[in-house]
């Protein structure tokens, strides 16, 4: 159930994007009184499809993309044979380069429209929920394994990245932080001013969404939540709201504090000393093999939450939607000097993952609006056979008032044909590896 629920979110949200694409393709060239001969979301066989007019609308049996077929343009099919007649006034062929400008800039507005309109409406639906600056300047992170390696420990106080006074915890591992040259972090230690590094390369160690829970989180003051039936806690005395104050006299105050205290502790019994209603006390409880008392804590430390009006989302959302694109940029551009791994390439199987195993709309909207932009950004790389090599050759030929010959687009359609699958198939075997090997 869990694998149907992660393709059923990646085949809608891919279906929605690629139709919302294609149909910029569409009504750009029927604005300009082109005839477009087929629209279909997926690649064939076709499963199912009808006619309207002069187009054949359909769905495809491999949902990774799609096409609109426009009369008279040299496209992925590399359909030769109409282009050895005369340009007639329907064709793409015939219409002046800006209006095919246009045309092949479509897909790629639409998308980036409907990826900037879902970050706006979750920014106005949700609003922000984090841990800010000062709070974390006051309770301090806890370094997790990844963490440690660059050199975090816990109760590090993070002032700045990269000299920049920042908003969230969330801004420590943004791509912006991990993706910045010779870039650091300013930590206040026990009262020392501290620089940590960002290696080069460090994006690398958060190559699943695993990893970001390995890094570091801020420190929070807790009590005890569900005691666990016929474990240590339990047999102690221990009830829900009680607060730990210390560990065979080693004074607790946040919940790293505890795990660190009861895993010196293995297989032991411990004195916990215990607040309840304005009274203090000891109990003995077992601590099991695992570190544990059986005990659910709830934390103390409640996050910022700030509602916008929707004048205040439209710019928000904006530069979100625009940040997921100059990560990617930057990331793409490291990917080629070899400072960030092609390994971190994910095809159907690694997107599949991120939507998550359960249906949770927020999270379905904001991966959908994040591929939304990605999707915009990769069409517009001037590779044939993307439109963004379209684009290319337009320019060229708005530029030096010569077109390319129909055989050389036709043999560039090819390349990057081959280009493309070439990406695909890496991007399916990165998947399989993480899938069966592990990142």
């Amino acid at each position: 159930m869990d694998t149907l629920i992660m393709v059923a979110q990646l085949l809608l949200g891919l279906s929605i994007l690629v139709g919302l694409h294609e149909l910029g393709h569409l009504l750009t060239a029927k604005m300009f009184g082109m005839r477009v001969e087929k629209f279909s979301i997926g690649f064939p066989p076709k499963i199912a499809g009808f006619k309207y007019g002069e187009t054949e609308y359909s769905i495809g049996a491999i949902p990774l993309g799609g096409f609109v077929k426009i009369s008279g343009m040299v496209d992925e099919s590399v359909d030769m044979d109409q282009l050895s007649s005369e340009p007639q006034p329907w064709e793409f062929r015939s219409k002046p380069a800006w209006q095919r400008l246009i045309v092949m800039l479509g897909g790629i507005i639409v998308n980036v429209v409907t990826g900037i309109l879902i970050f706006v409406f979750l920014v106005y639906d949700r609003g922000e929920t984090y841990f800010s600056r000062d709070q974390v300047l006051e309770h301090g992170i806890v370094a997790y394994e990844i963490g440690e390696q660059i050199g975090f420990q816990d109760g590090d106080k993070v002032l700045d990245i990269n000299g920049e006074i920042y908003q969230s915890i969330n801004d420590l591992s943004s791509g912006d932080a991990l993706l910045s040259n010779n870039g650091y972090y300013t930590v206040d230690r026990n009262g020392e001013r501290v620089t940590v590094p960002i290696p080069r390369g460090f994006i690398n160690s958060f190559s699943d969404k695993e990893s970001m829970s390995r890094f570091v989180n801020i420190r929070f003051p807790f009590e005890v939540g569900e005691v666990t039936p016929d474990q240590g806690a339990e047999s102690a005395g221990i009830k829900s709201g009680d607060k730990i104050l210390a560990v065979d006299g080693k004074e607790i105050y946040y919940f790293d504090e505890l795990q660190k205290a009861l895993a010196e502790k293995e297989n032991q019994r411990v004195e916990i000393l215990i607040e309840r209603e304005g009274n203090t006390f000891a109990v003995e409880s077992a601590v099991s093999d695992a570190a544990t008392i059986g005990i659910a804590v709830s934390s103390l430390l409640e996050p910022v939450r700030k509602k916008y009006s929707f004048a205040q989302s439209v710019p928000l959302g904006v530069k979100r939607a625009f940040e997921v694109v100059i990560v990617n940029a930057r990331a793409m551009g490291k990917m080629f000097t070899g400072e960030v791994s092609a390994k971190n390439v994910s095809g159907p199987i690694g997107m599949a993952k991120i939507y998550g195993s359960t249906w949770d709309w927020v999270k379905f909207w904001s991966i959908t609006g994040l591929i939304s932009m990605i999707l915009a950004f990769m069409n517009f790389l001037p590779i044939p056979a993307l439109d963004g090599g379209h684009v290319m050759f337009i320019l060229y030929e708005m530029i030096s008032g010569r077109a390319p010959s129909d055989r050389f687009l036709e043999n560039a359609q090819k390349v990057g044909m081959v280009i493309l699958l070439m990406i695909m198939v890496f991007a399916i075997g990165n998947d399989i590896v993480k899938l069966f090997v592990g990142s």
